[in-house]
């Protein structure tokens, strides 16, 4: 969370502030939207051997 200074007491957040977090990504969405309605959304997960 780039420049996150004071985190609201009320909302209790995994808060990342100005640095990476490493993690492992199994699963990601990729959005394209084209001109006149052309749109379309790939779905792509790490498969387990």
């Amino acid at each position: 969370t780039i420049n996150l200074e004071n985190p609201s007491e009320g909302c209790d957040l995994n808060y990342v502030a100005n640095e990476a977090q490493s993690t492992e990504i199994r699963h990601a969405l990729c959005n394209s939207f084209g001109f006149g309605g052309t749109n379309a959304s790939l779905v792509m997960g790490k498969l387990d051997s």
